[in-house]
């Protein structure tokens, strides 16, 4: 799974015009996450397809980036989202950007950008949902 990063200075509105602009494209969103940082936006989307979402809003005047993530679900228990990120730690995988992408009584699904992708993929196996990743950037 991919996602999409927009940085663009924040006004209200933002998220209405990026969402419409997809939406008109017939592009869905499947997780999202908005931080407002002094000035700055920072969207994230999780999106089917990447590509084409971000030549939409290239065209509309945003500029992106593209990570891959990988998706898993965690238990909804005390310390379970501490013990994968433990796990991550000792093993020298740094997560980069996480999402809760959805969540009911039994778990959340989130998913993670890190700088090892392989080996978070191997370490997170039993609760690994899918891997976007792309062998040559581990």
């Amino acid at each position: 799974m991919r996602s999409i990063t927009i940085v663009s200075e924040d006004r209200v509105g933002l998220l209405a015009d990026i969402s419409y602009i997809l939406g008109k494209s017939n592009i869905n969103i499947d997780g999202l996450n908005v931080d407002v940082v002094g000035k700055k936006a920072i969207v994230a989307l999780v999106i089917k397809d990447p590509k084409r979402a971000a030549g939409v809003l290239h065209r509309n005047g945003y500029q992106t980036a593209e990570m891959d993530s990988i998706v898993v679900k965690i238990p909804n228990e005390p310390g379970e989202l501490g013990r994968v990120a433990e796990n991550l730690s000792k093993e020298r995988v740094n997560v980069e950007n996480m999402h809760l992408l959805s969540s009911d009584s039994n778990g959340g699904v989130f998913a993670l950008t890190v700088d090892k992708p392989r080996k978070a993929s191997k370490l997170l196996s039993e609760i690994l949902i899918t891997n976007g990743v792309d062998a040559s950037k581990s």
